[in-house]
Protein backbone atom coordinates (compact mmCIF):
# COMPACT_ATOMS: atom_id res chain seq x y z
CA UNK A 1 0.00 0.00 0.00
CA UNK A 2 1.47 3.30 -1.09
CA UNK A 3 1.30 6.67 0.54
CA UNK A 4 2.50 8.59 -2.54
CA UNK A 5 0.24 11.41 -3.63
CA UNK A 6 0.37 12.52 -7.24
CA UNK A 7 1.45 16.03 -8.00
CA UNK A 8 -1.16 18.41 -9.35
CA UNK A 9 0.44 17.99 -12.78
CA UNK A 10 0.17 14.19 -12.57
CA UNK A 11 -3.46 14.51 -11.47
CA UNK A 12 -4.22 16.86 -14.37
CA UNK A 13 -2.63 14.39 -16.79
CA UNK A 14 -4.71 11.50 -15.44
CA UNK A 15 -7.89 13.57 -15.56
CA UNK A 16 -7.28 14.50 -19.20
CA UNK A 17 -6.31 10.95 -20.08
CA UNK A 18 -9.79 9.74 -19.11
CA UNK A 19 -11.98 12.84 -19.50
CA UNK A 20 -12.60 14.99 -22.57
CA UNK A 21 -16.10 16.28 -21.80
CA UNK A 22 -15.79 20.03 -21.06
CA UNK A 23 -18.59 19.93 -18.47
CA UNK A 24 -16.89 17.13 -16.56
CA UNK A 25 -13.58 18.98 -16.70
CA UNK A 26 -15.31 22.12 -15.39
CA UNK A 27 -16.89 20.09 -12.58
CA UNK A 28 -13.51 18.59 -11.65
CA UNK A 29 -11.95 22.06 -11.52
CA UNK A 30 -14.79 23.47 -9.37
CA UNK A 31 -14.53 20.61 -6.87
CA UNK A 32 -10.74 21.00 -6.77
CA UNK A 33 -11.08 24.71 -6.01
CA UNK A 34 -13.53 24.01 -3.21
CA UNK A 35 -11.40 21.24 -1.75
CA UNK A 36 -8.33 23.52 -1.67
CA UNK A 37 -10.33 26.21 0.14
CA UNK A 38 -11.77 23.74 2.67
CA UNK A 39 -8.32 22.30 3.37
CA UNK A 40 -6.88 25.75 3.98
CA UNK A 41 -9.69 26.57 6.41
CA UNK A 42 -9.11 23.29 8.24
CA UNK A 43 -5.32 23.66 8.35
CA UNK A 44 -4.90 20.56 6.17
CA UNK A 45 -2.68 19.89 3.13
CA UNK A 46 -4.37 21.98 0.43
CA UNK A 47 -2.43 20.34 -2.40
CA UNK A 48 -3.59 16.86 -1.45
CA UNK A 49 -7.18 17.96 -1.04
CA UNK A 50 -7.09 19.75 -4.40
CA UNK A 51 -5.81 16.59 -6.11
CA UNK A 52 -8.63 14.56 -4.52
CA UNK A 53 -11.17 17.08 -5.79
CA UNK A 54 -9.68 17.15 -9.26
CA UNK A 55 -9.66 13.37 -9.59
CA UNK A 56 -12.91 12.47 -7.80
CA UNK A 57 -14.77 11.73 -11.07
CA UNK A 58 -11.84 11.19 -13.46
CA UNK A 59 -13.19 7.81 -14.61
CA UNK A 60 -16.85 8.85 -14.92
CA UNK A 61 -16.90 9.63 -18.65
CA UNK A 62 -15.73 6.12 -19.48
CA UNK A 63 -17.51 4.44 -16.55
CA UNK A 64 -20.82 6.26 -15.98
CA UNK A 65 -22.72 3.63 -14.00
CA UNK A 66 -22.61 2.72 -10.29
CA UNK A 67 -21.39 -0.72 -11.35
CA UNK A 68 -18.28 0.77 -13.01
CA UNK A 69 -17.71 4.39 -11.82
CA UNK A 70 -15.15 4.52 -9.06
CA UNK A 71 -14.59 0.77 -9.16
CA UNK A 72 -12.49 1.30 -12.30
CA UNK A 73 -11.05 4.57 -11.04
CA UNK A 74 -9.86 3.21 -7.71
CA UNK A 75 -8.24 0.26 -9.48
CA UNK A 76 -6.37 2.69 -11.75
CA UNK A 77 -5.17 4.81 -8.82
CA UNK A 78 -3.91 1.71 -7.04
CA UNK A 79 -2.22 0.36 -10.18
CA UNK A 80 -0.33 3.65 -10.44
CA UNK A 81 0.89 3.21 -6.89
CA UNK A 82 -0.84 6.28 -5.53
CA UNK A 83 -1.88 6.73 -1.93
CA UNK A 84 -4.59 4.47 -0.60
CA UNK A 85 -6.00 7.44 1.32
CA UNK A 86 -6.50 9.23 -2.00
CA UNK A 87 -8.37 6.22 -3.40
CA UNK A 88 -10.53 5.95 -0.28
CA UNK A 89 -11.32 9.67 -0.22
CA UNK A 90 -12.35 9.60 -3.87
CA UNK A 91 -14.37 6.42 -3.41
CA UNK A 92 -16.14 7.76 -0.35
CA UNK A 93 -17.97 10.48 -2.28
CA UNK A 94 -20.44 7.89 -3.65
CA UNK A 95 -22.82 6.25 -1.20
CA UNK A 96 -22.82 2.99 -3.17
CA UNK A 97 -19.12 2.45 -2.49
CA UNK A 98 -19.80 2.01 1.25
CA UNK A 99 -16.55 3.72 2.24
CA UNK A 100 -16.98 5.56 5.54
CA UNK A 101 -16.68 9.32 5.49
CA UNK A 102 -14.62 9.34 8.64
CA UNK A 103 -11.93 11.88 7.78
CA UNK A 104 -12.21 15.62 7.18
CA UNK A 105 -11.16 15.15 3.54
CA UNK A 106 -13.81 12.53 2.85
CA UNK A 107 -16.52 14.63 4.49
CA UNK A 108 -15.51 17.72 2.54
CA UNK A 109 -15.41 15.92 -0.81
CA UNK A 110 -18.90 14.57 -0.27
CA UNK A 111 -20.11 17.98 0.88
CA UNK A 112 -18.82 19.94 -2.13
CA UNK A 113 -19.36 17.50 -5.01
CA UNK A 114 -23.06 17.95 -5.78
CA UNK A 115 -23.17 21.52 -4.47
CA UNK A 116 -20.44 22.66 -6.87
CA UNK A 117 -22.49 21.51 -9.85
CA UNK A 118 -25.59 23.18 -8.48
CA UNK A 119 -23.78 26.50 -7.97
CA UNK A 120 -22.50 26.43 -11.54
CA UNK A 121 -26.02 25.67 -12.82
CA UNK A 122 -27.39 28.59 -10.81
CA UNK A 123 -24.78 30.94 -12.27
CA UNK A 124 -25.53 29.83 -15.82
CA UNK A 125 -29.22 30.77 -15.60
CA UNK A 126 -28.47 34.31 -14.45
CA UNK A 127 -28.58 36.90 -17.28
CA UNK A 128 -24.92 37.72 -16.61
CA UNK A 129 -23.99 34.00 -16.38
CA UNK A 130 -21.72 35.04 -13.49
CA UNK A 131 -21.30 33.46 -10.08
CA UNK A 132 -20.89 36.94 -8.64
CA UNK A 133 -24.64 37.45 -9.18
CA UNK A 134 -25.68 34.29 -7.32
CA UNK A 135 -26.73 34.62 -3.69
CA UNK A 136 -27.72 32.08 -1.04
CA UNK A 137 -31.49 32.79 -1.12
CA UNK A 138 -31.51 32.26 -4.90
CA UNK A 139 -29.79 28.91 -4.47
CA UNK A 140 -32.15 27.79 -1.72
CA UNK A 141 -35.13 28.71 -3.88
CA UNK A 142 -33.74 26.76 -6.85
CA UNK A 143 -33.07 23.73 -4.64
CA UNK A 144 -36.83 23.42 -4.11
CA UNK A 145 -37.45 23.30 -7.88
CA UNK A 146 -37.15 19.63 -8.77
CA UNK A 147 -37.03 20.33 -12.51
CA UNK A 148 -34.04 22.67 -12.17
CA UNK A 149 -30.67 20.86 -12.40
CA UNK A 150 -32.56 17.63 -11.86
CA UNK A 151 -29.44 15.47 -11.99
CA UNK A 152 -28.09 17.15 -8.83
CA UNK A 153 -28.94 15.15 -5.72
CA UNK A 154 -30.32 17.62 -3.19
CA UNK A 155 -30.04 15.04 -0.40
CA UNK A 156 -26.27 14.95 -0.97
CA UNK A 157 -26.13 18.74 -0.68
CA UNK A 158 -28.04 18.82 2.60
CA UNK A 159 -26.33 15.68 3.88
CA UNK A 160 -22.94 17.15 3.05
CA UNK A 161 -23.62 20.24 5.14
CA UNK A 162 -24.86 18.03 7.98
CA UNK A 163 -21.73 15.87 7.82
CA UNK A 164 -19.63 19.00 8.21
CA UNK A 165 -21.78 20.12 11.12
CA UNK A 166 -22.74 23.45 9.55
CA UNK A 167 -26.10 24.91 8.56
CA UNK A 168 -26.92 24.53 4.88
CA UNK A 169 -26.94 28.30 4.30
CA UNK A 170 -23.48 28.65 5.82
CA UNK A 171 -22.14 25.77 3.71
CA UNK A 172 -23.54 27.30 0.52
CA UNK A 173 -22.12 30.72 1.44
CA UNK A 174 -18.66 29.32 2.14
CA UNK A 175 -18.64 27.48 -1.19
CA UNK A 176 -19.71 30.63 -3.04
CA UNK A 177 -16.97 32.62 -1.32
CA UNK A 178 -14.38 30.01 -2.26
CA UNK A 179 -15.42 29.84 -5.92
CA UNK A 180 -15.94 33.53 -6.66
CA UNK A 181 -12.26 34.57 -6.74
CA UNK A 182 -11.56 31.80 -9.26
CA UNK A 183 -14.84 31.95 -11.18
CA UNK A 184 -12.98 33.10 -14.31
CA UNK A 185 -11.29 29.69 -14.51
CA UNK A 186 -14.76 28.16 -14.61
CA UNK A 187 -16.20 30.60 -17.13
CA UNK A 188 -18.76 31.85 -14.64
Amino acid sequence: MSDRWPTLEEAEALLHEFTQNPRLLLHARAVAILMRAFAQRAGEDAGRWEVAGLLHDFDYEQNPTPETHLHAGLRILRERGWAEELALAIGSHADYMDIPRDTPMRKALYAVDELSGFLVACALIKPSRKLADVEVPFILKRMKEKAFARSVDRDCITGGAESLGVPLEEHIRSCLEALRPRAGELGI
